[in-house]
């Protein structure tokens, strides 16, 4: 069966997230339709691509994934059509697709599908409905776009590395209140080689060591590990790691290596 998935900052309360569904059933009635996430905050680009990009290589391939995030078009924000990791991505042009991809896409199209008048002012559930539609039944992208072959580029801030320290930040905070920073596993390994570490934070607050379970520590106390994401967590077993130690996104962590 075909997959759809959806992703956008359309929220619960109104009837734009029903009127999307119902135009992509519409469209393709034996289509499953998935639910990402809907509580984006309106135009938050950057999280809306850390929960696409830790979450779609889950999915079969061939899956579909619309992204409903700042679709108004204009002369710098064009739609496209893209292929990456066999999954295919239909969206805004608007820097998103950098902070998901790790490499080059297979393939990119501009999409030229005509827009229909009635949904000026509602793109999603038409280019949008029709593009993922069109794919998810198995069609080309040559035949629903034109060729190009970049993505608009968007910067995220990268961690600052010396010989001995790692100095992150906050890039997202989960529904339990997980802290997750923007310092890979990957890098810790290389920076850290084998060293002890003190991870600092607010506060004055410190760990210095990796857990491999939130359990690993008394309930209320804090710890860190790599979660499903590959990022370092902040985290507190079974507390509010974010309110309690006063982290909030952007704010400034450090891990120094002995």
């Amino acid at each position: 069966m075909a997959i759809i998935t959806l992703t956008t900052d359309l929220g619960y309360k109104d009837f734009y997230q029903a009127a999307l569904k119902g135009s992509i059933l519409s469209t393709l009635p034996d289509v499953n339709i998935i639910d990402i996430t809907h509580e984006i905050q309106a135009f938050n680009i950057s999280r809306a691509a850390f929960i696409l990009k830790n979450c779609f290589s889950y999915f079969p391939k061939n899956t579909v994934h619309l992204i409903g995030i700042d679709t108004v078009y204009s002369e710098h924000n064009k739609y496209i059509a893209v292929k990456y990791r066999d999954h295919y991505f239909v969206g805004s042009d608007n820097g998103i697709f950098s902070l998901i991809f790790e490499e080059q896409p297979q393939e990119i199209v501009e999409i030229n599908i005509m827009q229909d008048l009635k949904f000026l002012h509602f793109p999603l559930a038409d280019i949008f409905v029709k593009a993922a539609c069109h794919l998810a039944a198995g069609g080309a992208l040559k035949e629903i776009g034109i060729p190009t072959d970049s993505v608009e580029e968007r910067m995220s801030l990268h961690p600052i590395v010396e010989p001995d320290q790692i100095k992150g930040s906050v890039i997202f905070i989960d529904s339990f209140q997980n802290v997750i920073t923007n310092i890979t596993k990957d890098l810790f390994i290389k920076v850290q080689q084998g060293r002890k570490f003190n991870l600092s934070f607010r506060r004055n607050e410190t760990i210095n060591q990796l857990s491999w379970h939130y359990n690993e520590v008394p309930e209320g106390e804090k710890l860190c590990l790599f979660g499903i994401s590959n990022h370092l967590e902040i985290a507190i077993n079974k507390g509010n790691a974010s309110g309690l130690l006063g982290l909030n996104i952007n704010d400034i962590v450090r891990i120094d290596f002995q």
